[in-house]
């Protein structure tokens, strides 16, 4: 019995011992997090998050070929069990779109004080940060006179020249549903009927644009600020601008990133955190200095003298709340009639 008794109590020490090894496991602090923001970018900032805090940052990334829209509806079929706790897209009208849905929760960060109020939500369900313009890019070897209007899409002397990313996902489905916002529909249509006539091609994603532009298998196209500058910096044949910048000029879009507290999340409190962390200065600094070139919105952020300056592009006049509004229609249209 003596040896049964010491057999039985180290048996209940051992397990008592890996017990207490899945307790701390389990209960070691993570927080998971959706980006569509590109993996080269985000990946230091939050591996430096993990560094500083000890929080494992689990991380799911999109795809090119379906940016943010994966994510998305990834979000909304997670609704009621979700397993996301933070959602850093690389654009905003899809954002407002979970709001509506009720995948959103409310946090209204300190970090976000500083942020211009236009790029974030009054009732902090989402809050912007390093901003996206869209450009044109522009073969130097092809092009003598660059184009200074995406209107210029419709010109005849770039017919089957010029190329745009697939208007259903990321920042072109964003551009599009602006467009829908800003015009109405019946002009848009007029517009997307006409780069349909004029024989732009449809590209998979923006980085594809960028690329085929390179390539000089096209004369121009149109894409983000951090696509067109990665090939300058590689020392590509290209060179980009703002459009729309004249004095009669509709202005630029300019697309911010944005972070939201997913409701309901399993680690509410290390999501917390995250956000915080992901809108200091430092994280803006950092993504100004990287070959993304994104624009900072916290005017405490240093970005380097080619980093454009907000305040002096001449950007368009987005209700960015309409744009979310006019997505559907947008998505619609792009579907049923304007890519095929």
């Amino acid at each position: 019995m003596t040896r049964r008794l010491s057999k039985a109590i180290a048996v209940w020490v051992l397990m008592a011992i890996v017990c207490v090894g899945c307790s701390s496991k389990e209960s070691s602090p993570q927080v998971v997090i959706y980006t569509a923001l590109d993996e080269m970018y985000s990946s230091p900032i939050l591996a430096a998050f993990e560094e500083k805090t000890g929080i494992e940052v689990v991380v799911v990334y999109d795809t090119e070929s379906s940016k943010t829209t994966g994510l998305v509806n990834r979000l909304i079929a997670e609704k009621d069990r979700p397993r996301a706790d933070v959602f850093w897209n690389n654009e905003v009208i899809q954002t407002i779109v979970l709001k509506e849905k009720g995948i959103l929760s409310p946090y209204i960060s300190p970090a976000s004080e500083a942020i211009p109020s236009g790029f974030k939500d009054p009732e902090g369900y989402w809050t912007g940060l390093a901003a996206r313009g869209r450009v044109i890019i522009y073969n130097i070897d092809l092009v003598k006179e660059p184009p200074q209007s995406i209107h210029d899409l419709l010109d005849p002397q770039w017919k089957g020249k010029a190329a745009i990313a697939k208007p259903l996902f990321g920042t072109t489905a964003t551009h599009a549903a602006a467009l829908f916002a800003q015009w109405g529909p019946e002009k848009t249509k007029t517009y997307f009927q006409g780069i349909k006539e004029n024989e732009v091609v449809v590209l998979p994603g923006n980085a594809t644009v960028r690329d085929l532009v390179v390539r000089g298998e096209y004369a121009w196209g149109l894409t983000d600020t951090d696509d067109a500058n990665g090939a300058v910096v590689d020392g590509k044949p290209v060179k980009w601008h703002f459009p729309d910048q004249g004095d009669n000029g509709e202005g630029t879009l300019i697309i911010p990133n944005t972070l939201a507290l997913i409701n309901q999340s399993p680690h509410p409190e290390a999501a917390k955190q995250l956000i915080d962390y992901l809108l200091s200065p430092e994280v803006e600094e950092t993504l100004a200095q990287s070959r993304s070139l994104q624009i900072p919105l916290n005017p405490n952020a240093k970005a380097p003298s080619t980093v454009p300056i907000l305040s002096e592009v001449r950007t368009s006049a987005i209700d960015f709340n309409e744009a979310a509004h006019q997505l559907d229609t947008s998505m619609r249209y792009m579907q049923e009639e304007f890519l095929q």
